[in-house]
C-alpha cells in the first residue's frame, strides 16, 4: 500500500515577524508573482518525476503568511500539483492566514482557488495578550476572521498560545470557553515557548518577564484536555484537538511518518526512495531559492529515521505502530531507557502499538529526552 503523499509550501513574507517566531520569515516586500510561481513550479515538477503514480492527499501552504501571497501564485500552485500529482478523493488543501481586516477580504478567491481549509493565526482573544505577542489584529478582527472564514471555507481551525506572563488558570478558562464557544471543528492550543535567537527570548534573558512555571504549564494543559473534550474536540495529538474527522489530514503525514514534499525557502521535506529515508532541505534564502540554488540532500540512518519516527508518532494520543525490532532499540542501553518509561507509566506498549500516558503526554519533551539522550 502506497503511504500518504503531501506537499508542503513556504511562503517566506509576513507583515511583522512576531516576537516569538522562529521560522524562515522575512519582512513583506514587494512580490514578483511571476518569478515565485515559476520557481515554485519548476521544484514541484522536479520532485513529481520522482514520486510518480502518486496522488496528493494534501497541500498545505505555511509560512510566514501565506494568505499575503497573491492570489494568482496560490492558484497557478493548487493547479500545478493537480497537473503533477492530482490529488485524491477528499484531499485537504489548506492555507495560514491571520486575521487581519485585509485579509478577510481576500478568503472568497482564496476559496476559488481551491483551498478547502483555512488555518487562522488567532493567538488570543485579549488585546493586551494580541500587543504582548507582536499582532497586528485585535480580538474583534480575530472574531470577524474566524466569522468570514466559516463562511468561506468547509473547514476552518484556528490558533491560541496559552501560558503567557501574568495569565491565570481562571484567565485560561474563561479565554478557551469563548474560543470553544465560536462552534470550531478544530483548535491548536500552543503553550508560549521561549525559542533562542528570538526577541522573546532576548527579553527574558534580560529579566524583563519570565515564562510561567512548569506546574502552571501543566494545570493549563490539564485544562485544555478536559474543556476540548467536554465540547467534542478531544486531544488527537500534543497540541491539536478535533472533532471526529476533522482532523489534519496534512500534519497527520508528518506524524504518522509519511511522505511529504517540501518547496519554498528552508522548506524540509521527506522520501521513502530505495528503502531509505531521504531528508531534503530547500536554500534558506528568498534570493537564492528564486535563483534556484540547490536543495541540500542527506539519507538518514536506519537508528536516525527510526528516532524521528518515534519522535512524531509519540505526539498522537493514539500512539504509532511499534515492535521491539525496531531499529533504535536494537542495543540494550536503548531498551533499558523503553522499560523504564513504561515502567514509570509515562509509556505503554501493548505488543502492537506504543503510545504516550496521560502523563507521558503532559511532559512528552521530557519523555522524549529521557528515551533518546
Amino acid at each position: 500500500m502506497t503511504t500518504p503523499l503531501g506537499v508542503y509550501v513556504h511562503w517566506p513574507y509576513c507583515a511583522r515577524i512576531c516576537p516569538y517566531c522562529d521560522f524562515n520569515v522575512y519582512k513583506n516586500r514587494e512580490i514578483d508573482e511571476a518569478a515565485w510561481t515559476a520557481a515554485l513550479t519548476r521544484d514541484l515538477e522536479a520532485y513529481a518525476a520522482r514520486t510518480p503514480g502518486r496522488k496528493l492527499s494534501s497541500l498545505y501552504f505555511g509560512g510566514g503568511t501565506p494568505s499575503l501571497a497573491p492570489v494568482n501564485v496560490i492558484d497557478n500552485i493548487v493547479a500545478a500539483c493537480d497537473r503533477f500529482w492530482g490529488f485524491e478523493p477528499g484531499a485537504e488543501i489548506t492555507l495560514e492566514a491571520n486575521p487581519t481586516d485585509a485579509e478577510q477580504s481576500r478568503f472568497e478567491a482564496f476559496a476559488q482557488a481551491g483551498v478547502n481549509r483555512l488555518s487562522l493565526g488567532v493567538q488570543s482573544l485579549r488585546d493586551e495578550a494580541l500587543k504582548f505577542l507582536g499582532r497586528e489584529h485585535d480580538a474583534g478582527a480575530a472574531l470577524r476572521a474566524i466569522e468570514a472564514a466559516q463562511s468561506a471555507f468547509p473547514r476552518v481551525t484556528f490558533d491560541l498560545i496559552y501560558a503567557r506572563p501574568g495569565q491565570t488558570l481562571a484567565d485560561w478558562r474563561a479565554e478557551l470557553g469563548e474560543a470553544l464557544a465560536l462552534g470550531p471543528r478544530h483548535l491548536s492550543l500552543y503553550q508560549l515557548t521561549i525559542e533562542p535567537g528570538t526577541a522573546f527570548a532576548k527579553a527574558v534573558d534580560k529579566g524583563r518577564w519570565a515564562p510561567a512555571g512548569e506546574d502552571l504549564c501543566a494545570d493549563m494543559f490539564d485544562v485544555a484536555q478536559e474543556m476540548t473534550a467536554a465540547h467534542g474536540l478531544p486531544a488527537y495529538e500534543i497540541s491539536n484537538h478535533a472533532a471526529p474527522g476533522e482532523e489534519s489530514r496534512h500534519n497527520l503525514v508528518y506524524w504518522t511518518y509519511g511522505d511529504y514534499i517540501g518547496v519554498g525557502p528552508g522548506a524540509h521535506g521527506r522520501l521513502s526512495e530505495d528503502r531509505a529515508r531521504v531528508e531534503t532541505v530547500a536554500p534558506l534564502a528568498p534570493k537564492d531559492y528564486l535563483a534556484g540554488a540547490p536543495f541540500t540532500e542527506s539519507t538518514l540512518s536506519k537508528r536516525e529515521a527510526s528516532m524521528e519516527r518515534l519522535s512524531m508518532g509519540l505526539r498522537l494520543s493514539s500512539g504509532m505502530p511499534f515492535a521491539r525490532g525496531d531499529p533504535y532499540f536494537d542495543e540494550p542501553d536503548a531498551q533499558r531507557k523503553l522499560d523504564l518509561l513504561i515502567g514509570d507509566h509515562l509509556l505503554e506498549w501493548d505488543g502492537a502499538t506504543l503510545a504516550a500516558t496521560a502523563d507521558g503526554r503532559r511532559i512528552l519533551n521530557r519523555v522524549l529526552y529521557e528515551l533518546f539522550g
